[in-house]
């Protein structure tokens, strides 16, 4: 698809400075842009790019004041890369729109339900009862159980499965491999000390425009609904168990882990590697950094915590600060020492 500045200018409410028929065909890194491309400016350390690019047209923030010629096409945005991450948004949408219809061999319940303009790939399964919302896109080997329902305009990528019962709302995206609805983690201990399996009969409520991503696994209540609500981010390789619930625009980075019925609040940002454990509140808007253990409830809102366990940010960097100087203190103690005892001998 070829676009010009103008028509860009447009979706993105930009002012257009150069020529608005400049047209584009694809998108670039500043730094690596050919004519023909789009490209955007939104941290300061690239700017020199903004001199030298071949791109057609640039994206670039109200406030650049220019230090030299640009040979491209600007507009200007308040946000650059919101505009720009709206404008891929925008392109994204017009190309999957394209693909409609459903490919064979696929197997479609004769009790499922499917909307308008929905495209479900070959080797796909629709169970029984499914609810399937309009311009859906389901990609091939995809699992969908029985009596799932998908909100419109949601995009479940290869190899998802989601379990019997699950709920995905509207608008979302669920990337390849990602295991909805499988069963918590529930085993009762028996005095021979074997280990009997706790039935999970509950499901997974997924809310409208939640992101997962690939290889993510969000386990089925016990009883009742493991939750991620609306606006949430979950990135690759996440274990989300059984009766959490993951508040509203609350993102969470890679390999994090969230153990059985801990409640997230809105707002709050989960480093990757970083472990919760179970039954604990965290919350709202706070940051739990990298590689953090979190082994209980955070109460204040918008608390910043880091390391094994949690603690305070801004006190453990001033504890990782000090304990970089004990060799230094253990160095002056051995003075100190040596001159109490000098003191006391001269005394005696």
């Amino acid at each position: 698809m070829t676009f010009n500045a103008a028509q860009i200018a447009l979706l993105i409410n930009g002012k257009i400075e150069g020529d608005a028929e400049a047209s584009v065909d694809s998108f670039s890194k500043i730094e690596e842009a050919k004519e023909g491309q789009l490209a955007f400016l939104a941290n300061p350390k690239y700017e020199d790019y903004l001199y030298t690019t071949k791109a057609s047209v640039i994206i670039v923030n109200d406030a650049l004041v220019l230090k030299g010629k640009v040979n491209g096409t600007l507009i200007r945005v308040p946000d650059s890369y919101s505009a720009f991450a709206a404008l891929l948004t925008r392109y994204q949408q017009m190309m999957a729109e394209q693909l409609t219809g459903i490919q064979q061999p696929a197997h479609i319940a004769s009790t499922a339900k499917i909307g308008k303009q929905v495209y479900i790939g070959a080797f796909a399964y629709i169970g029984e009862e499914v609810v399937i919302g309009d311009h859906v896109k389901i990609y091939p080997n995809t699992y969908i159980g029985d009596r799932v329902s998908i909100g419109d305009h949601s995009v479940i990528y290869p190899s998802v499965n989601i379990y019997h019962h699950c709920k995905v709302g509207k608008r979302v995206t669920i990337h390849a491999g990602s295991v909805i609805g499988s069963d918590g983690f529930g085993f009762a201990p028996q005095a021979d000390g074997s280990f009997t399996k706790v039935p999970q009969i509950g499901n997974v409520v997924i809310e409208d425009l939640v992101e997962i991503g690939a290889n993510t696994t969000i386990d089925r209540a016990t009883i009742g609904s493991t939750i991620i609500k609306s606006g949430a981010k979950l990135d690759n390789l996440i274990q989300v168990a059984h009766n959490v619930e993951v508040g509203r625009n609350t993102v969470i980075a890679a390999q994090a882990g969230v153990s059985g019925s801990t409640k997230i609040g809105n707002h709050v940002m989960v480093g990757g590697q970083a472990g919760i454990v179970g039954h604990i509140a965290i919350a709202d808007g706070v940051r739990i950094n990298a590689q953090s253990g979190v082994s209980k409830s955070i109460k204040q809102p918008k608390a910043a915590v880091t390391g094994t366990p949690a603690y305070d940010y801004t006190s453990t960097l001033r504890s990782q600060a000090l304990s970089r100087k004990l060799p230094e203190f253990e160095r002056r103690i051995h003075e100190l020492e040596s001159l109490v005892r000098q003191l006391l001998a001269e005394r005696v």
